[in-house]
């Protein structure tokens, strides 16, 4: 392991602080814009749309609250890491900062069958792994959603994202499985459950590395205490999962042990229009108070 790498896991093994998600890709990326201020009419095709939200995650990652102190990840979409900020590589921008940077590889969600969405196939993975190694990325995140508590669906999901950390774990990298159960599922509390019995025989098969868990905020506070004490997970993170930042907070305090890795609930704030000095404020009020929730 080299000394950065070996920097990075002591980071994210016992950083006080949460991980930011900076990832929304293609689908999810006008709906980020339109969050930040930015209307459909602003762009008219994928290149200027995507520049759009890089100048976005750029403002983000180059402000002086964005750092190790409270922030210890971030996950980046593919075309930020290959970007810069700050006249810098991003993942080398963000590791100078003390804030590690992770990858999401995932290219989407099949249509729904046994009440989940697998991944789509990734055939580049190897390479996406390679290159994501070559640029300072200490690991990568993947997601697949559970929307019924359907047991061949649930353990079908945690045989495939565990499948594919197999072959990232391979290159070196830290995998964040990210199995999210939909929060507005009717089965909710019955799809947690199901949902910790699949990925505790997943780990006790496991072997290698410990991995990195992303789960949806569980109905009965603590239910996922078994995952955090695990030998095998380095560190469970909790997406916000379509909870407003205050209630996303709540629920986080709640469940000891895991931090944050809010997208939506952590950018909500933040206008284009704002001042530099407003904006720097608004995100560390918003760094403050899910640092907070995370370290509770």
């Amino acid at each position: 392991m080299t000394t950065a790498n070996a920097a990075m896991l002591d980071q994210i093994k016992s950083g006080q602080g949460f991980i930011a998600a900076l990832d929304q890709s293609g689908g999810s990326t006008p709906k980020a814009l339109k969050g930040y201020g930015i209307g459909e009419d602003a762009f008219s095709n994928d290149e200027e749309m995507f520049g759009l939200i890089h100048a976005m995650r750029s403002r983000i990652v180059t402000a002086p609250c964005f750092n190790g102190e409270k922030v210890i990840g971030a996950i980046l979409f593919e075309r930020t890491m290959d970007g810069e900020a700050g006249g810098k590589p991003v993942p080398a921008l963000l590791w100078d900062r003390g804030v590690v940077p992770f990858l999401k590889v995932d290219k989407g969600l099949e249509a729904e069958a046994d009440g989940v969405q697998l991944m789509k196939p990734m055939p580049d993975l190897d390479a996406l792994c390679d290159r994501a190694v070559a640029k300072g990325v200490f690991g990568t995140k993947m997601r697949s959603v559970i929307n019924l508590a359907n047991p061949a669906g649930v353990k079908a999901t945690v045989e495939q994202q565990f499948a594919e950390a197999r072959r990232i774990a391979a290159h070196g990298l830290v995998p964040i499985i990210e199995p999210e159960i939909n929060i507005k599922s009717p089965e909710r509390d019955a799809a947690d459950r199901l949902l910790l019995k699949e990925t505790l025989a997943a780990l006790d098969a496991w072997e290698g590395a410990p991995v990195m868990l992303k789960l949806s905020l569980p109905t009965e506070a603590g239910l996922f205490q078994p995952l955090v004490d695990h030998p095998k997970v380095l560190r469970v993170v909790a997406l916000s999962g379509g909870f407003s930042r205050p209630e996303a907070c709540i629920e986080l305090a709640k469940n000891p042990g895991i931090i944050a890795s809010f997208s939506r609930a952590l950018l909500e704030d933040l206008r284009v229009s704002m001042s530099d000095e407003e904006f720097n404020a608004s995100l560390a009020g918003a760094i403050d108070e899910i640092h907070a929730a995370s370290v509770a």
